[in-house]
Parts: C-alpha cells; sequence; structure tokens
C-alpha cells in the first residue's frame, strides 16, 4: 500500500523513533497525542483492520508490545488505556490496523462517547 502512512513509516520512508520494533511490529509515539503518553502500535505488513485476515503471529507481536511499550513509556504501574478502533463507525482514521496505548494520567470513567445523533442509544 504505498499511500498508506503507516506503510511509510513502517519500511523507513517516514522517518519515526521507534520505541520498539522487531520484523512483525513497530511502535512510536502519536503525532496527535490524546495524553501525556499515546504511542501506537502497528504491523509492519498492511492490514486495513481487525477484521482483514491478521494472522495469529502478527496479533501475538501486536498485543505482546503493549506492556512493553507501556514500561518503556512508565505507564505500567499507573495504568494505560488499550484502543483499537475497527472501521468507520469506531472513528478509525487511517485504514491500516494500529493500536493505541494511551495513559500518564487518570482516565474517566466510560471507554466510548456516541455522537450527537446517537441521542437515546443504551451505552
Amino acid at each position: 500500500m504505498s499511500e498508506c502512512i503507516f506503510c511509510m513509516i513502517a519500511n523507513g520512508t517516514i522517518p519515526t523513533k521507534a520505541l520498539l520494533e522487531d520484523d512483525l511490529i513497530l511502535a512510536f509515539d502519536d503525532i496527535a497525542p490524546q495524553g501525556p503518553v499515546h504511542s501506537l502500535i502497528i504491523p509492519r505488513q498492511h492490514f486495513d483492520n481487525l477484521g482483514d485476515g491478521v494472522p495469529g503471529e502478527v496479533l501475538e507481536a501486536i498485543f505482546a508490545a503493549v506492556p512493553r511499550v507501556a514500561k518503556i513509556k512508565g505507564i505500567d504501574e499507573s495504568g494505560y488505556r488499550v484502543i483499537i478502533n475497527n472501521g468507520p463507525d469506531a472513528a478509525q482514521s487511517v485504514g491500516h490496523l494500529h493500536v493505541h496505548v494511551i495513559g500518564g494520567s487518570p482516565m474517566q470513567h466510560g471507554m466510548v462517547r456516541f455522537s450527537d445523533s446517537d441521542e437515546g442509544v443504551a451505552r
């Protein structure tokens, strides 16, 4: 996927400071952080989202990286949130599977906020 920004980051076309990397994944800080700590973990190979036939070994590498990234960023003991936005209704902004690791300060209860058009929808 030559036009995918995360593919370009994964293959080095767009440079980034890697927090953690191996043959399957790359972790780096988000350029538009939603908290004091906001890092991303991406597979090096392009997958649109979780429903795109991601091999088990890639999923394992992604999720094994989560606590390692939290430790690197110093939020492993205080706590962190792990989020995958999967598809348009989840507001996935880049069509390349990626995991957000967010922390660094106390978070509010509740994981999601629905758009105003969803008034009355049970949450």
